[in-house]
């Protein structure tokens, strides 16, 4: 979805005025008050460890294609392309970036390309499985969400059916764009092959995105106790289901970095689980903020060359 910048702040901008408007502001501040310094660290040190995952599943896929890429390199590209995606606009400029620096040093464009591609497919696969597995279990708990979920499904039929008539136009273009197209599927789907679906490498690629998933959840939890030392069982698996649709909704390329989609999305559905809206809010602003600042030494690299290379 190509929507330009100044209309992505204005979207931006325009959800988290509304919220301001909406909100309880002196319950919102009281919320953000109770997250510690504590367990912004910890937040911190975890996504620490969720770059280092990240990091190490995008290497394993470069070696699958038959690319080459050190750790300590693979650490440094994520980190800027982390830093640049909250900078720039559409949330994966930053990834094109990082395929683009190491297409060139390896002299391989479309395998590097194709490895981003596929380490983030496979990061969404399982953060879609996590999701739809928290909104089936939100859907027996909270009669609330069940009817929004219901509303979603029923919203989302016309649009899904302009996607598939569009996507069947664009097949249909011509001969010869066809061969051209197809002989790129096919590429493409070999590769699909040897960096995620072959018995080898599946494993190893659901495991490293579980773990990254674990990652994005684990702030999500260290910053809800901070806040609500007290949270029982089901109080802790009701924040951490409402989370994974947070993140769920942040890959909607509409606004900047997730900002005001991911707080708008957090003020709906916390009120259908029994909790605060402004708690619902806070958290997504801590988490915001938790993740721009884990971004920060990706600038460090803004200017640094892409000797990735062994």
């Amino acid at each position: 979805m190509n929507i330009p910048l100044p209309v992505r702040w204005l979207v931006t901008v325009t959800i988290l005025g509304l919220l301001l408007w909406l909100l309880d502001t002196d319950q919102l501040v009281t919320e953000l008050s109770r997250f510690s310094l504590a367990a912004l660290g910890l937040a911190l040190l975890i996504s620490v460890a969720q770059v280092a995952v990240s990091a190490w599943r995008w290497r394993y896929t470069v070696h699958c294609l038959g690319l080459t890429l050190t750790m300590k390199s693979a650490v440094r590209e994520y980190y800027l392309a982390m830093f640049l995606n909250q900078c720039l606009p559409g949330g994966v400029a930053g990834d094109l970036n990082r395929a683009w620096r190491h297409g060139s040093s390896s002299g391989s464009r479309r395998a590097a390309l194709h490895a981003v591609l596929i380490e983030r497919f496979s990061g969404q696969l399982v953060m879609s499985v996590v999701a739809l597995s928290a909104a089936v279990w939100l859907i027996t708990e909270y009669p609330g969400v069940r009817t929004l979920v219901s509303g979603w499904r029923d919203g989302a039929m016309i649009p899904g059916l302009v996607l598939i008539i569009g996507v069947i136009l664009a097949l249909a273009l011509g001969a010869g764009l066809w061969r051209k197209v197809q002989q790129y599927l096919v590429t493409l789907g070999k590769d699909i092959y040897r960096g995620l679906l072959n018995p080898h490498a599946f494993p190893r690629q659901i495991l490293s995105s579980l773990l990254v998933v674990a990652t994005y959840l684990g702030v999500f939890w260290v910053l809800a106790f901070s806040a609500d030392g007290n949270m029982g069982a089901v109080h802790t698996m009701t924040t951490l289901a409402l989370s994974s649709l947070l993140l769920l909704a942040m890959v909607i390329p509409v606004t900047v970095a997730g900002w005001g989609l991911r707080e708008g999305v957090a003020a709906v559905l916390w009120p259908l689980a029994g909790l605060p809206l402004e708690q619902g809010v806070a958290l997504s602003v801590g988490y915001g903020l938790t993740i721009l600042l884990s971004s920060l030494p990706g600038g460090l690299f803004v200017f640094s060359r892409p000797a990735i290379q062994p």
